[in-house]
């Protein structure tokens, strides 16, 4: 067991954690997509703890929407294109047999692009099904 003062600390740093997360939510909800890349600009850290805070959220949903999306894409054909706007960590793309192309704006993936929603390096007519899962900030 961690000694009083300890556990005091730990709780406080996660309770912060937290609040510093709903901001950054607050902010990428109530920003255009350009505030948005300078909030990620000025502050990087902000990245990691906007996907740590969102992963944590999701784990007390009853579920997770992109489960159900991934559930809906593998009963397509695997011919057909997605692309993820707004990818986190690529979970789309990691889970089903479709070229899946992902997008978000401040990735923490791999296989996702660095992009403006606004601004997707994708030529028109060549996406099949366009996955906008809570990611709709700042439009």
């Amino acid at each position: 067991p961690l000694d009083p003062s300890t556990a005091l600390r730990t709780k406080m740093e996660k309770q912060l954690e937290a609040a510093r997360f709903r901001y950054i939510n607050e902010q990428l909800y109530t920003s255009t997509s350009g505030e948005a890349i300078r909030m990620f600009q000025q502050d990087p850290e902000a990245i990691a703890i906007y996907h740590k805070g969102y992963t944590a959220q999701v784990q007390h949903w009853p579920t997770n929407p992109v489960d159900s999306i991934i559930s809906y894409i593998c009963k397509k054909p695997a011919s057909l294109v997605v692309a993820d706007f707004g990818c986190g960590d690529c979970k789309i793309a990691r889970s089903v047999k479709n070229k899946v192309h992902s997008f978000d704006l401040a990735p923490v993936c791999d296989l996702a692009t660095k992009c403006d929603m606004a601004k997707v390096p994708l030529r028109d007519s060549t996406v099949d099904i366009a996955v906008f899962c809570l990611s709709l900030m700042g439009t």
